[in-house]
């Protein structure tokens, strides 16, 4: 039986680079982005290991109502774009889901204007 196509040549399958000129390649632009984003002697800012998704002790009240409100204002945004894409039964259900909402969006506002932050936590 005759083969059509040769052999691919052997390569490294995990290897990115194609050959060792785009290595080099490589390797110079990183050293690049690393002259210019990250100077000698400088340190990056710590950074915060906080997830906000994994709903933890570690996060205030207000930071998590504001979450809250922010993700129903979405919700009832999505909810009354959808609303004219659908036929009119359907459309009074996505009308009430979207009320249902916003009543829970007002409320999260409600509780965010009476929360009292303490003032250790006020800046001026």
């Amino acid at each position: 039986m005759i083969k059509p196509t040769p052999n691919p040549p052997v390569t490294d399958p995990a290897s990115p680079y194609e050959s060792a000129d785009s290595r080099k390649l490589h390797e110079a632009a990183d050293r690049a982005l690393d002259h210019y984003l990250c100077p000698p002697g400088s340190t990056p800012p710590p950074r915060k290991n906080r997830r906000m998704y994994a709903v933890t002790a570690d996060f205030k009240n207000e930071e998590l109502l504001a979450d809250a409100c922010e993700t129903l204002a979405s919700a009832r945004t999505i909810v009354n774009d959808f609303t004219h894409l659908m036929p009119a039964s359907q459309r009074r259900t996505l009308v009430g889901i979207a009320q249902l909402i916003m009543l829970g969006e007002l409320a999260v506002n409600r509780v965010l204007d009476n929360l009292e932050i303490p003032p250790s936590q006020v800046s001026v």
